[in-house]
């Protein structure tokens, strides 16, 4: 495949954390639609000014949007990398919300649950970016305009 802003040549390792990452984000976007729809209400900051349980119906078909992207743009990793990974960015006050209010949800009931919950994060946006090639093809594109 040749290497355009869309795509970048990815090894096995990152193909499939592509399609593992496609696979949970997916699963999860389920979740927020079904079984685990009051879960997520809970990590719902109370200053967002719309219905938790349309941020949770909404955020759900955004992560299905997202998760099959990823399963099935391969030739526009890039850009789904990049969207994934401000997607990851974008939510993280929810994460942040259900820490400061001491919410329960999701098996996280202590405050250190919470508190290592949040370093996670950042590894999906490394993930969304690693395994898109979204982060190697910015690299390069940056030292191409040197």
């Amino acid at each position: 495949m040749p290497k355009t802003y869309n795509s970048q040549r990815t090894n096995i390792a990152q193909h499939i954390g592509r399609i593992l990452l496609g696979l949970a984000l997916s699963f999860a976007g389920t979740s927020h639609l079904s079984w685990s729809r009051t879960e997520f209400q809970a990590q719902v900051p109370n200053w967002i000014p719309i219905d938790s349980d349309w941020v949770v119906i909404l955020s759900g078909i955004v992560e299905i949007t997202l998760g099959l992207s990823l399963l099935l743009l391969s030739r526009h990793q890039i850009v789904t990398g990049w969207i994934v990974a401000t997607f990851f960015v974008l939510i993280f006050p929810g994460n942040i919300a259900q820490w400061a209010n001491h919410t329960n949800a999701f098996t996280l009931n202590t405050d250190l649950a919470r508190t290592i919950r949040l370093f996670f994060q950042p590894l999906l946006v490394i993930w969304a970016l690693w395994s898109t090639g979204a982060w190697q093809a910015w690299r390069s594109r940056k030292q191409i305009a040197h």
